[in-house]
């Protein structure tokens, strides 16, 4: 499809009309000190993975009610002080996958840990590690209405929690230098990143790269592509429920985590985009609290954005910050 959302002067000047409520910040405060009476138990294990430039961890640690959360930790081999860190979060329906797919970050010189997403991995990729043993009310297929009858049962409560806890886990391993800290992630992975970033004050930088979970009342009128579709899908079939899951969105909505970010942000988006439109990235980028902020811009790409592009784009900008 050729462009579809607003011309982009219009975004450029676009605000969402997702209502905060007025507790979400004692909502994600609970939250967070409920997660944290449990021990963070992070455990990092070698991995012989036959790579000779890397030196990879299978990693466990404690995520929302002490579930155990698996992720890689991938150093540059025979590091032997603490580097800067890049946390990365995974895009809708992935997990960990092998460590040999995530190289990226470790080559620049940084240490790398990613973060395996709770009873996802079996979309595409090569797999996740990690159960997510809450059960909830009814739900359309897929993770959108999971507990979408409260904020307290939402799926993505407990994803952006264990969003917060990999970044102590990261930071927890000595040769990982916590004071320069940065979180990253596409698509799915961009909202999880947009989340911690609100939630997590001393970050250094902030990448979304198409950033999916932002914008609501937005996205789930203007798209029929799947996620968000699956919540619309849900009202279909619970009609007069509009209103209820909505609020219960707003507690997780990247408009309202950005209003709370702290660190310098590079986002992207995609005028073609029809899973993650561009007003809905537009929408938590106008939001983002910190005066440095800049927006790559891929004017004919769809949902994969600015892909190889994109993380040039990012090993460039992050040599200021970490």
């Amino acid at each position: 499809m050729a462009l579809f959302d607003l011309p982009v002067d219009e975004l450029r000047a676009y605000r969402s009309e997702s209502t905060e409520p007025d507790d979400f910040d004692a909502f994600w405060a609970t939250t967070l000190d409920e997660t944290r009476a449990h021990d963070l138990d992070a455990r990092f294990e070698p991995v012989d993975t036959g790579l000779t430039t890397v030196d990879v961890y299978d990693v466990t640690f404690s995520g929302f009610g002490g579930h155990q959360v698996k992720g890689w930790l991938t150093l540059p081999a025979g590091t032997d002080r603490p580097l800067p860190l890049v946390v990365e979060f995974v895009g809708y329906g992935g997990g960990r996958g092998l460590p040999h797919e995530h190289l990226l970050w470790a080559s620049t010189g940084r240490a790398h840990f990613l973060m395996d997403t709770r009873g996802q991995g079996s979309a595409w990729g090569a797999g996740g590690g990690t159960a997510d043993p809450v059960g909830g009310a009814p739900s359309y297929p897929g993770f959108m209405t999971r507990g979408l009858d409260a904020p307290e049962n939402y799926y993505y409560r407990r994803v952006f929690t264990d969003g917060v806890r990999a970044v102590e886990a990261a930071r927890s391993h000595p040769l990982t230098d916590a004071s320069r800290t940065v979180v990253l992630g596409a698509s799915q992975g961009g909202g999880i990143t947009l989340a911690v970033g609100g939630l997590v004050p001393d970050l250094v930088a902030v990448a979304p790269d198409v950033p999916f979970l932002c914008d609501f009342p937005r996205a789930t009128v203007l798209t029929d592509r799947h996620p968000y579709r699956e919540i619309g899908l849900f009202l279909k079939t619970h009609r007069g429920r509009t209103g209820d899951a909505l609020r219960t969105l707003s507690y997780f909505d990247g408009v309202h985590f950005a209003a709370r970010g702290t660190a310098p942000a590079l986002f992207s988006t995609a005028l073609e985009d029809q899973t993650c439109p561009p007003s809905t990235v537009y929408a938590a980028f106008n939001a983002w609290n910190h005066e440095e902020k800049a927006i790559e811009v891929y004017d004919f790409n769809d949902h994969e954005g600015g892909g190889p592009f994109q993380e040039a784009a990012k090993v460039r900008w992050l040599g200021a910050y970490a």
